[in-house]
């Protein structure tokens, strides 16, 4: 049974004459008796009572018109959610990010890309960074947003986004009062930060920052989670360097100073597999840059002299 047969049959039904039905499928009235009484004889049932006056549905063909009309309107969405689908309109994308992303450009990138393509699904999964590069090469995420450093070739790697460090300090940090910090008056106190297995942009960021200020930060702390690592800071149990894009978090507790003189940023990139053909990905990916270069705008100088 062909979907042509489906058509046929309902046209019959609906006319309830073989040469009405005829005319509107565009077609010659013996085909299209021959089509019927082929469909029938391929179901075993009987569909029409046909006589030299009349034509009219059998029980069984009052049902199967019912279902006949279900399938055509079924095999018309699946054709019509197809062609959506190869278009970029309808779908879904799997999308893995870090838990900064979340205090940055990753709200914004979520809601706007709803808003414009509402039949694609985004499905959100928080992931660090090592896990993000597994699940790409497994292919259980289409894209992932994290920071650098990214290892693999087969991965195509894309800025998004570059921000200043700031440091983060307890409100009754001595120098909790200045507008800017140089780094090196940080040297002696305790730091908070993440694990590099954990977080490997940041801390290596991180590090580097306090290299070239002259010294190795006094790891105290180091949780897994940015949520902890402010609160850690907020505790008095030591001074952290995170993104600008979290000094908003915990104003009561902890005062957010740009460095002087430093010229470090870090990275928030998007990820993907190299040569890989997905309409829904490439508006994803033009969006996220789009949005990522509208909040680079929005950083105030942090270079101080």
């Amino acid at each position: 049974m062909e979907l042509r047969h489906l058509r046929y049959f309902i046209a019959v039904a609906e006319e309830l004459h073989f040469g009405r039905a005829a005319e509107r499928l565009h077609m010659a009235q013996p085909p299209l008796s021959q089509q019927i009484k082929g469909l029938e004889e391929e179901l075993g049932v009987q569909l029409l009572a046909r006589t030299k006056r009349k034509v009219e549905l059998t029980p069984a063909g009052r049902l199967f018109l019912d279902e006949a009309r279900l399938t055509l309107v079924q095999a018309e969405r699946a054709q019509r959610i197809a062609v959506e689908a190869e278009q970029g309109v309808r779908g879904r994308l799997r999308v893995g990010f870090v838990t900064s992303a979340c205090y940055s450009i990753l709200p914004v990138l979520v809601r706007r890309f709803r808003k414009d393509n509402p039949l694609i699904d985004l499905e959100l999964m928080e992931m660090t960074p090592s896990r993000q590069i597994e699940a790409m090469e497994e292919g259980s995420i289409d894209v992932g947003i994290l920071r650098p450093p990214v290892g693999p070739s087969c991965l195509l790697v894309k800025t998004l986004l570059e921000e200043p460090l700031v440091a983060a300090l307890p409100i009754d940090h001595r120098k909790a009062d200045q507008k800017a910090i140089s780094l090196q008056t940080l040297s002696e106190d305790a730091f908070v930060l993440f694990p590099r297995h954990h977080g490997p942009g940041i801390f290596d960021v991180v590090m580097k920052a306090c290299h070239e200020a002259g010294f190795t930060p006094q790891v105290s702390y180091s949780p897994n989670e940015m949520q902890t690592l402010l609160a850690y800071v907020a505790a008095g149990l030591g001074v952290s360097l995170v993104p600008q894009s979290l000094s908003a978090f915990h104003p009561a507790s902890i005062v957010y100073r740009p460095l002087r003189g430093s010229r470090i940023r870090l990275e928030l990139a998007l990820i993907s597999r190299r040569e890989e053909n997905n309409p829904i990905l490439d508006l994803f990916c033009a969006l996220a840059s789009e949005v990522g270069m509208e909040y680079a705008s929005q950083f105030r100088k942090t270079i101080v002299n």
